[in-house]
């Protein structure tokens, strides 16, 4: 009974951080956003390189009715009916979405992963137990939407919606359908209306995109899920914004850009990552290349380590060879200048913390209950490209650059983690307020995403380089001010994500869009 009692009452708090955090994400770091047009319709975006699809003209569309077609004109008649009155939870969601299928499903991404942020609790044969994706709303629930999960269910999220919104944007072009209310001014639009095509529906396919890659990645919230699907696609038959024909065309085009994108979900190796019984074999050869102690977990019970495999997933911008090159250099010995002079740092710290140090080190924890320092960054990221007023395939493109350098970032960290199996600062007596991460600690993770984050949105927000550059060194520090790295673990970390993310950028450079 008290396993059971304290399971309960840590998933509950847990919980209740959970529902506490997406909160205050909402109203604070993310106001609620106001439907606007693009500064650019970027009608050349269907020439863009995509990841997955070998050209935007892969999956055939259909060429749509004449405007002055009899069946065109019936959808106008019943598009009109639609719109015409709207109750307030229809125009509420009108609003919702009207800030932009791409801003949405991504926030609706981060939320679930938040959701999902729980390490499993042990049982009461003092084991703990793993989720299980075929029975996910089983305790534990799968899944455990750790930082390697949240970096890889965004990356394949964002991916899948920039190639589907580079397909639609060339068939926008070829087709050039207008607006319905610029063939029909009797038609009101409830939103602004851009010189954009319409068909096939941007919305649409982001819709059908977004729900195809999040129902693998959380199948236990396949209702909700649906119902955010049924409820954005009504919103642009109720806005006034498109008739069905456009709907049913970026559908059909979503969901097809999206089982490929689950394809390589299916072969990148995830399925691996969480091999315990490779990690004998990782210690005993780091002690071969001269550790001294090795990491252990300082739980009670002991905990398995976190996905000891991770760095063995198929990587984005880079191949699996150039993960090896990446691998950060060896630590410091334990019994050299150098980390003696790093477990003083923390120490002094544990007597004397200060105020603002305390503030940095909260701020950025990004633990149990929050979606991680990923999805921190994807967060930072939807929201400049949304103040920015990019086109939705523009600010597809900026969260698949973003996103994929973070997947990569977690893969070249997670490699270096278990090659070096670095013992962490409390195995040396430091404790921390911050939460207690179940891996080595060489190199520092949060570092890492946000070396590669802040050289990303430096390039493409480049008015805005000296912030975000900031803003991933202060990330990058809350680590030691948390007390749970070392000073070299975040400095060789946020070296190794700059690197990652320079990888992201060359492709940036390659793919046909401009800044």
């Amino acid at each position: 009974m008290k396993t059971s009692i304290n399971q309960i009452k840590r998933a509950g708090w847990v919980l209740g951080l959970a529902t506490l955090l997406v909160a205050c994400d909402k109203t604070i770091d993310e106001p609620q956003r106001d439907s606007y047009v693009p500064v650019s319709t970027d009608e050349k975006a269907g020439t863009w390189k995509t990841y997955q699809l070998s050209s935007a003209t892969e999956i055939p569309v259909a060429e749509p009715k004449a405007v002055s077609s009899p069946e065109y004109i019936a959808e106008l008649a019943s598009l009109k009916k639609q719109s015409a009155s709207l109750t307030k939870e229809q125009r509420e969601a009108v609003e919702y979405w009207g800030a932009g299928a791409v801003y949405r499903w991504n926030e609706i991404a981060r939320e679930l992963s938040a959701r999902y942020n729980i390490p499993p609790a042990y049982n009461a044969e003092g084991k703990y137990p793993v989720p299980d994706a075929a029975n996910p709303l089983a305790d534990p629930k799968f899944p455990f939407a750790n930082p390697p999960y949240t970096s890889r269910a965004l990356a394949y999220l964002s991916v899948a919606q920039y190639d589907a919104l580079v397909a639609a944007w060339n068939y926008k072009y070829q087709f050039k359908r207008a607006a319905p209310s610029r063939t029909d001014a009797t038609i009101k639009a409830a939103l602004p209306v851009s010189d954009i095509p319409t068909y096939p529906s941007e919305d649409a396919v982001v819709a059908a995109a977004s729900f195809t890659v999040l129902k693998a990645m959380f199948p236990g919230e396949v209702p909700f899920l649906e119902a955010k699907m049924k409820q954005h696609r009504e919103s642009r038959l109720w806005a006034g914004m498109n008739v069905e024909s456009d709907l049913l065309a970026g559908v059909d085009l979503g969901n097809a850009v999206a089982a490929r994108v689950i394809a390589r979900a299916k072969t990148d190796g995830m399925g691996a990552a969480n091999n315990q019984t490779l990690t004998a074999g990782m210690i005993a050869k780091a002690k071969e290349r001269g550790l001294r102690e090795a990491w252990v977990s300082q739980e009670l019970p002991v905990r398995p380590p976190m996905l000891p495999n991770y760095g063995a997933v198929l990587p984005w911008n880079f191949d699996v060879a150039t993960v090896v090159a990446l691998r950060a250099v060896p630590p410091p010995s334990l019994d050299s200048e150098e980390f003696k002079q790093n477990l003083e740092e923390l120490r002094k710290i544990q007597k004397n913390q200060t105020r603002e140090q305390a503030r940095i080190a909260n701020y950025w924890s990004d633990g149990a209950g929050s979606y991680t320092p990923p999805g921190h960054w994807h967060r930072t990221a939807a929201n400049v490209s949304h103040e920015a007023r990019h086109s939705e395939v523009r600010m597809a493109r900026t969260l698949a650059l973003l996103g994929t350098s973070q997947m990569d970032a977690a893969i070249v960290c997670w490699d270096t983690k278990y090659y070096y199996y670095y013992p962490r600062p409390q195995q040396f007596g430091v404790k921390t307020s911050v939460g207690l991460p179940n891996f080595p600690s060489y190199t520092s993770g949060h570092s890492t995403f946000s070396g590669a984050a802040a050289t990303v949105l430096a390039y493409l927000f480049p008015d805005q380089a000296e912030t975000f550059q900031k803003q991933a060194e202060e990330a990058s520090v809350s680590r030691i001010y948390g007390l749970i790295h070392y000073r070299f673990d975040c400095e060789v970390g946020l070296k190794a994500g700059e690197e990652v993310g320079k990888y992201a950028i060359a492709r940036a450079r390659a793919d046909g869009a401009t800044l």
